[in-house]
């Protein structure tokens, strides 16, 4: 294989691997750019702003904020976005979690994104408070920062 397929070949399985994944369905709402790149011939640095809905808990709406690199490796996929991130979940109608919701102190992953080529993620966690009927998500990244990954929490009432 020459080296321009190579390239070519690397850049479309970045491009793949760099796009979110989640549970279910995951809808870019809008983006803000943070700073244009390379006199704006490239994509800029962006915030996107993404929801996705939990598969289990219905009346849930669960939004994520990402920093999103720019410039060529951000177009082709090979950029690492930096582990930064906002949480919001609200309720959409009534809330209701189904039996097949995950219960127990591990939690159950509702939603993953690659934000880098390799091993590095956001992912967001599902955990039931039973007593307090609440259900609480948990967004935090793979990537330890000073000995501990970047997390934060957001909880919705089912009661």
């Amino acid at each position: 294989m020459s080296r321009p397929h190579r390239i070519a070949l690397a850049a479309l399985l970045g491009t793949c691997l760099a796009l979110p994944a989640s549970a279910d369905e995951t809808k870019q709402i809008g983006y803000v750019n943070t700073a244009v790149t390379n006199l704006g011939l490239t994509r800029s640095h962006r915030v996107v702003v993404e929801r996705f809905n939990d598969p289990d808990v219905s009346g849930v709406a669960c939004y994520i904020s990402q920093a999103r690199t720019g410039g060529v490796s951000g177009m082709v996929g090979l950029a690492e976005d930096p582990a930064r991130f906002g949480l919001n979940c609200v309720a959409t109608g009534p809330v209701q979690v189904t039996d097949k919701a995950q219960r127990g102190d591990r939690g159950e992953k509702v939603f993953e994104s690659n934000t880098s080529l390799f091993f590095k993620e956001t992912r967001v966690h599902r955990f039931i408070d039973e007593e307090q009927g609440v259900v609480v998500y948990l967004a935090w990244s793979t990537k330890l920062v000073d000995g501990s990954p970047y997390n934060v929490v957001a909880a919705v009432p089912f009661r």
